[in-house]
Parts: structure tokens; sequence; C-alpha cells
């Protein structure tokens, strides 16, 4: 049994030979999961200062970066975490939004999904920045178990930077969360060593 087989096979509980799961588990570039989706504000999009509402925002941000996901892992997919979503600008009534979402780092069954918003006012030809988060999803067999996903090549300068930094965020959301204790989280704690 090959170490790459070992790492995969306890956690998931796999009974398959080292060839099924070499053959059914490959790289993906981030760069293919990319997902630019676009929203015009309407009036039931609003709050009453007609600002987009935070709610219907994150709903957007939910569905952009769970397509992100499928793209990467060929399967339907469910969110697991949202990390600190940060309102900047308010986005108002009758502008554009536009969401770009795309997979930043893949672990065994789950991927770190990271989203950025632009706000657009279309008449006046200005684009302003609204926030960014990330989100966490795990992806699913024909039995809604979770699966393993394929792993992710980071080649742009920027996606090396966002790849290298999931696996600190990855180790906060499980601290956070209480499925990892502080003095495991290694990279986390490298931070402040």
């Amino acid at each position: 049994m090959t170490k790459e087989h070992h790492r995969y096979s306890p956690k998931l509980n796999i009974a398959h030979s080292h060839y099924l799961c070499e053959k059914s588990i490959m790289d993906k570039k981030a760069s293919e999961s990319l997902v630019i989706m676009t929203e015009l504000v309407l009036p039931n999009d609003t709050n009453t200062f007609g600002n987009l509402m935070g709610g219907r925002l994150m709903y957007w941000m939910d569905i952009a970066s769970a397509l992100a996901a499928m793209k990467h892992c060929g399967s339907p997919v469910v969110t697991a975490s949202v990390d600190n979503i940060s309102f900047e600008t308010p986005i108002k009534l009758g502008n554009v939004v536009h969401i770009e979402a795309k997979v930043t780092r893949a672990f065994t069954t789950s991927m770190e999904v990271h989203i950025k918003v632009w706000g657009e006012d279309a008449i006046h030809q200005h684009k302003y920045k609204s926030n960014e988060a990330y989100f966490t999803f795990v992806a699913l067999d024909p039995n809604s178990k979770p699966k393993m996903v394929n792993q992710l090549i980071a080649e742009t300068p920027d996606e090396k930077e966002l790849y290298d930094g999931a696996l600190r965020r990855r180790q906060l959301r499980l601290v956070l969360g209480g499925k990892m204790k502080a003095t495991d989280a290694g990279e986390l704690r490298a931070l402040f060593a």
C-alpha cells in the first residue's frame, strides 16, 4: 500500500484498490473552478436605505461559491462553513453585482472557496469593491456521504498565496468550531512562534 493510498483510505473507509483510488482522483487547476456571477440589484433586493441586503448578497455568494466547488470536484456539494464576511461598501439599488468565486485549496473531502464581490454603477462606469469571504464546501457521493475531491494546482502568485494561507484558515475554523485543539494547529501556531 502506498503512502498516497494510506492517506485517503482510513478517513473514508474505502476498500478500493490503490489503482482505483489513483484513477478517480486527479489534480485540477484553480483557474478551472472560476465562476463569475452577475446580478442586478432590484427593489426587492434592498433595505429601507436603498442598499442591497446582506442576506441577499450572502445567498448569491453561496450559489457562486457552490458552483466553483462543483466545477472542481464534479459532484454535489454542501456548505460546511462561511468565514468572516465583511461589508466594506454598500451596493445601491440599480447597481450591478459581480461575484468572483474560485477554489483556493482542496483537502480530503472539502474545498475552500475565495469569493470577491464588486459593485458597479453601470451608468457612471464606476466599479468598486464591496466585500470578500471564504466558504468551505464538502463534496458528496451519490449516497450523500463525503467523498474525496481532486487536489488543486495553484499557478499564479495570487493563487499560490491563497493556497498557502488556506491550511491556516482551515485550522482556525476547526479550532473555533471545537473540532481541533489549538495545540494541534501547527500551521496556525507557527504564526505566533
